[in-house]
């Protein structure tokens, strides 16, 4: 896997992950202030769910890599196959 690519599937799995992770501990607020949506979460805590979403994402990232390079899956062989 070349750098690029390595960049390429981190960010596609990042944003992934991230659209997973938005809805945890989401609660709307009691009494929303006027204007504000009603369904509008009272904390969202996106620093937060960011960070966790790094991890995340990098474990999953490392994952695919070594399933890429150690050809986990022989995609190779079905390759060259073809």
């Amino acid at each position: 896997m070349s750098w690029i690519t390595g960049i390429l599937v981190y960010v596609i799995v990042w944003w992934v992950v991230l659209f997973a992770v938005l809805p945890f501990g989401v609660r709307p607020a009691n009494r929303p202030a006027p204007g504000t949506a009603p369904s509008a979460p009272a904390r969202p805590r996106i620093r937060l769910k960011v960070a966790v979403t790094s991890v995340i994402a990098a474990v999953v990232w490392l994952a695919i890599r070594y399933a890429i390079d150690y050809d986990l899956f022989g995609l190779r062989e079905y390759i060259r196959q073809g």
